[in-house]
């Protein structure tokens, strides 16, 4: 099984591979090519930075798009968003404007409005997160960085809430594809069993 880390000059690339190998996977593959990713058999997304600049610099890859959607959307491969690779399963990012995301998971990416004032945005830290059902995510404590949240559509896709003011999804999974909002090579111990109940699932 060949898992795959899709470098667009987004994301903590060395982190994730790390908390990767530590989970199990020893031979996940940072790569920029459209070719490799078409043929991973699972693949992971991750992203630091605003949601315009992450989805310019993923579509400025030629045919990395393509080779995305072919290898999630084709042959349903398990598919691992992290952040903001979480955010770009949206239909539409609002940072800084409105930017169109991949479309995977109907919704929208907005900003984070805690109804305490005395929380700060960005969201940065720890929170308990509550899984919705059954699959990788369960109930637990994750570390966040971020100030925008997915606004799903259908409340069926959403695999996990965390609380920051009102209710914030965590992570979402619809079919072969899933998202968590928090970043589970940060998160420890919890993180990287998350990140083996990612490399085991069979969706």
């Amino acid at each position: 099984m060949s898992t795959v880390v899709v470098d667009y000059g987004a994301g903590n690339l060395r982190s994730v591979a790390n908390a990767l190998g530590a989970a199990g996977e020893h031979d996940a593959r940072v790569t920029r090519e459209p070719a490799q990713v078409a043929a991973a058999d699972r693949l992971v997304l991750p992203g630091v930075g605003a949601f315009g600049a992450c989805m310019a610099a993923l579509a400025a890859i030629p045919g990395m798009v393509e080779a995305l959607e072919r290898a999630v959307l084709g042959r349903g491969i398990p598919f691992l968003g992290i952040c903001v690779g979480l955010q770009l399963l949206a239909g539409e990012g609002h940072e800084f404007g409105v930017h169109a995301g991949l479309g995977w998971v109907p919704g929208k990416v907005v900003r984070l409005a805690p109804e305490n004032p005395r929380l700060a945005v960005p969201h940065i830290g720890w929170r308990e997160v509550e899984a919705t059902g059954s699959g990788p995510v369960t109930s637990g404590w994750a570390y966040f960085v971020h100030s925008f949240r997915f606004e799903a559509e259908d409340a069926a896709d959403v695999a996990a809430w965390c609380d920051y003011g009102g209710p914030v999804v965590a992570a979402i999974r619809r079919a072969n594809i899933l998202g968590v909002q928090f970043h589970p090579e940060k998160s420890q111990a919890e993180g990287l069993a998350f990140l083996a109940r990612f490399l085991a699932w069979r969706p």
